[in-house]
């Protein structure tokens, strides 16, 4: 029962919510969820609920909820100064400390961090960055950019055209013409079943390469990414992926920018997901993990090669013309220290190394065999499972059926909170980096009940 239904009502009357149906939610129709509280991986609502959160929010409080840790400095930070600008050259102790520990942590070639607050505008940045460093080299043309179906990198106007996922193209007039998409690395959903994960990555590399021959190399000024597609499906990359892709990048000239949205700081059980796969990326994209979501923040990690470029441009033209309010806000800023402080005296890299293998095995030994789940998936704590209407051959369910939301009902009902994905029945899981081997245990005991729920009709 409903413990403050004015608080309800001003819900649905004045609060605009995003990725909601939203004529649903005015009518009634479509349930709110008035969150109170949290600790560790569970979180608690206003009518005394204690869920498992299986998705740690947007997969992105990694260090769990409730980490007083960072809420002291945040407080800490605020009491003492609680905003000053980063423009020509001023910046905090928090803002200066917290990019030595990114640097630190990031691959070698890393050079500089900018901040913004979302992924979203982070990736608006790099855009701009790109074409700014095509134009100090005296190469006007070469501005497009290539991004993959399914992939996820925003909800801007450029960022929005980079995701390759129709909702949110659909009515936005996107994508916008300076991007092109080329094939999803998703081995699961290849149309040829005979191919081998290498041989399937060898695909997606000769299709980029087309892609790329047919617009003019002349003309394409960067690729972006995620290590493991995220909101697409949770898809990690075939055998071979990255190293097929990026000597065609080399050869063209093409920047590569990593989307270490959902990666970056520990998801897959390495600090960064170009560690991970080899990724020797020019410019990173991180937000999400960078403060585990307690504080709005995001980075651009700019590689020494960008960098030197940025530096001649500004020799030549004057200041840079790109800047944030609220870059390298100071109480942000204190939050991703201690965030960033707490993921290593937690040891929730290794964690999510250990655990996640572990919630993996565990859930392929639940449901792997049931007729209707055709792909278990993950690396480190991120983990995907497709359903299906025949394993055999393989032909999807009816989207009008939304299998994938009555699962996530269905595990809601148990207290787990799951994600039902875009653009597939898939059920996607990305708990916090502090999950127990335990907790793994209830999430897939939770799935187990729901699957046989759903398909048996109950």
């Amino acid at each position: 029962m409903l413990t403050n239904d004015q608080l309800s009502k001003w819900d649905r009357e004045n609060f605009f919510h995003p990725s909601t149906h939203l004529a649903q939610f005015a009518r009634g129709d479509l349930a709110n969820r008035i969150v109170t509280g949290g600790s560790g991986v569970h979180i608690e609502d206003r009518d005394g609920n204690r869920l498992l959160d299986a998705f740690a929010g947007l997969y992105c409080v990694n260090v769990g909820y409730g980490r007083t840790e960072i809420s002291d400095a945040i407080a800490a930070q605020a009491k003492e100064l609680a905003y000053y600008h980063s423009y020509v050259g001023h910046g905090t102790e928090a803002s200066i400390t917290l990019s030595k520990m990114i640097i630190d942590r990031a691959p070698d070639n890393m050079s500089k961090v900018y901040y913004g607050l979302s992924g979203s505008d982070a990736n608006e940045t790099n855009i701009k960055l790109v074409w700014y460093y095509n134009n100090v080299l005296g190469r006007p043309e070469k501005k497009k950019i290539i991004s993959r179906w399914r992939g996820y990198h925003g909800s801007g106007l450029m960022t929005g055209s980079l995701t390759g996922l129709e909702l949110f193209h659909k009515k936005f007039d996107l994508p916008l013409s300076q991007v092109v998409h080329t094939d999803a690395p998703y081995y699961y959903r290849r149309d040829d079943l005979s191919l081998s994960e290498e041989e399937f990555s060898k695909q997606c590399a000769d299709s980029l390469e087309a892609l790329i021959l047919k617009e003019g190399p002349d003309t394409v000024a960067a690729f972006i990414g995620e290590p493991v597609l995220g909101t697409g499906g949770l898809v990690p990359p075939p055998a071979g992926y990255w190293d097929a892709i990026q000597p065609v990048l080399k050869k063209y000239d093409i920047l590569l920018i990593a989307d270490e949205v959902v990666t970056g700081f520990g998801r897959l059980g390495s600090m960064f997901g170009s560690d991970h796969y080899g990724i020797e990326a020019d410019i990173i994209t991180s937000a999400k993990g960078l403060t585990s979501a307690y504080a709005p923040l995001s980075a651009s990690i700019v590689s020494e090669k960008v960098w030197k470029v940025l530096e001649q441009g500004t020799d030549e033209f004057g200041a840079i013309g790109h800047g944030w309010t609220y870059s390298a806000h100071p109480v942000c800023a204190a939050a991703g220290v201690a965030n960033l402080k707490l993921i290593d005296s937690m040891g929730l890299v290794d964690n999510a190394g250990d655990v996640g293998p572990y919630f993996k095995q565990q859930m392929e030994k639940a449901i792997g065999e049931h007729a209707n789940v055709g792909d278990v998936r993950g690396e480190g704590l991120m983990l995907a499972v497709e359903l299906i209407a025949d394993k055999e051959k393989r032909t999807f369910l009816d989207p009008s059926l939304m299998t994938g939301p009555k699962i996530a009902a269905a595990l809601l009902k148990r207290g787990v909170i799951a994600r039902a994905m875009p653009q597939g029945d898939i059920l996607g899981f990305a708990p916090p980096l502090c999950l127990t081997k335990e907790e793994a245990d209830t999430i897939v005991g939770a799935m187990n009940e729901a699957i046989t729920e759903v398909f048996s009709g109950a």
